[in-house]
């Protein structure tokens, strides 16, 4: 069966590789993803497999989103398909939006537009069509259900979320997950993963805070927002030192501040933006209830006032038994030698959202080798020979865990 799978997928290579490329002319930051949504949509249409729209930009999501400054969309545009006619239900992720970086790689096939395909997500869209296709003409021989997710703003960390509040994971109910992330700098036929926790958590608080203008030589009538943000910043930057476990990787960075115009002028606003990032859920919790604490502690001691505003986005927390067992099915493909334990990676993934939900494997297939530039570089490439190993192993485990499963 392994090898039957891999054999069809070395025997797509071409359409992998034609759905990867036209994929890569098109990126789209965001939520709103309508041109890539449109060929993944095209594509499952030809091969027969029914699909969704399947998203929903809740207002709250899209205040954050311009915050974090990145674009308005009126609309989520994942797509959701379904292969099989009962049984048990697997799910299939690939996310499929870009980044806001100009391509400088010069290839003949380089975005159109000011986006840039520089994450992999062009090849995960594409490994999942593949896979999709190879299940499709499985289906009779399927003893279950395999859902495809196709989401857009898994860059804006929340992605995924969109589509599991439009019932992503119902009818039919999942049962399990798994998503692949293209690795540039590891050799084409490595896969590493980490058994439970995966990825970092993260969440940026954004605090304007409202104080009282007035002349710099009558301070005593105001109350000063600059003052209170570089208070506060201080006071922030104490709590990972004093309140976290050394042991524990956790960060806490004031990115911005911003206020005033002149020297003679106290301002009556400010703004900041804070960032936290962590491997440890425990400790994520923690700094999501302290941050603001101190931060009313200290504007309010200070007479001021403020509004705060929190992008979160949860660490990816995979499952260990389902990691153990979907590690031996990648090893079908690849080989077992090439299939490694590894620390989590940490920067945050929006799989987390899926992972909360279902049991939920994550792993990272390498694309390249050690001299490849890193991902969200202007100059990010993968080697193409990846798409049929990546096609492979997802369509193997789907395969798989539904005949364990059944």
């Amino acid at each position: 069966m392994t090898n039957k799978i891999l054999e069809k997928a070395i025997g797509i290579k071409d359409q992998l590789v034609s759905d990867r490329r036209a994929l890569h002319r098109i990126p789209e930051f965001g939520v709103s993803t309508p041109k890539t949504a449109a060929y993944v949509t095209a594509r499952l249409n030809e091969m027969g497999i029914p699909n969704r729209h399947c998203g929903v930009h809740r207002p709250e999501d899209r205040e954050i989103a311009v915050l974090s400054g990145c674009p308005d969309a009126p609309d989520s545009t994942g797509v959701v398909g379904l292969i099989g006619k009962s049984g048990p239900c697997f799910m299939l992720r690939a996310d499929m939006d870009g980044l806001p970086i100009k391509e400088e790689t010069g290839l003949d096939y380089s975005s159109e537009n000011n986006c840039g395909h520089m994450c992999g997500h062009d090849a995960h869209a594409a490994m999942l069509l593949g896979a999709a296709r190879i299940l499709k003409d499985m289906e009779a021989e399927l003893p279950g259900q395999v859902k495809l997710m196709f989401q857009p703003g898994e860059e804006m960390g929340y992605g995924s979320k969109t589509m599991i509040e439009d019932g992503l994971l119902e009818n039919p109910p999942v049962e399990a997950a798994m998503a692949l992330h293209v690795w540039p700098q590891m050799d084409v036929g490595q896969f590493y993963f980490s058994p439970t926790v995966t990825s970092g958590s993260m969440a940026t608080f954004y605090i304007a805070i409202e104080g009282k203008g007035g002349h710099s030589s009558e301070p005593q009538k105001t109350i000063d927002p600059i003052m209170i943000a570089s208070e506060l910043s201080s006071a922030l930057n104490l709590i990972i030192p004093r309140e976290v476990n050394p042991d524990i990787f956790a960060t806490l960075t004031v990115g911005l501040i911003k206020s005033g115009t002149a020297s003679n002028i106290i301002p009556g606003a400010a703004e900041m933006a804070i960032s936290i990032r962590t491997l440890d859920p425990d400790v994520y919790d923690y700094l999501l209830k302290r941050v603001p604490e101190v931060a009313n502690g200290y504007i309010t001691a200070w007479r001021g006032k403020y509004t705060l505003k929190i992008h979160k986005t949860p660490g990816t927390v995979c499952n260990a038994a389902l990691s153990a067992e979907m590690s031996k099915y990648v090893g079908e493909i690849l080989g077992q030698e090439n299939v490694c334990q590894a620390p989590p990676m940490k920067g945050a993934e929006d799989f987390a959202y899926v992972s909360k939900c279902v049991p939920s494997f994550f792993g990272f297939l390498g694309a390249g080798g050690a001299d490849y530039y890193p991902l969200h570089n202007s100059r990010t490439i993968i080697d193409e020979n990846v798409l049929p190993y990546g096609a492979a192993i997802l369509a193997n485990c789907a395969v798989e865990w539904l005949n364990s499963h059944k």
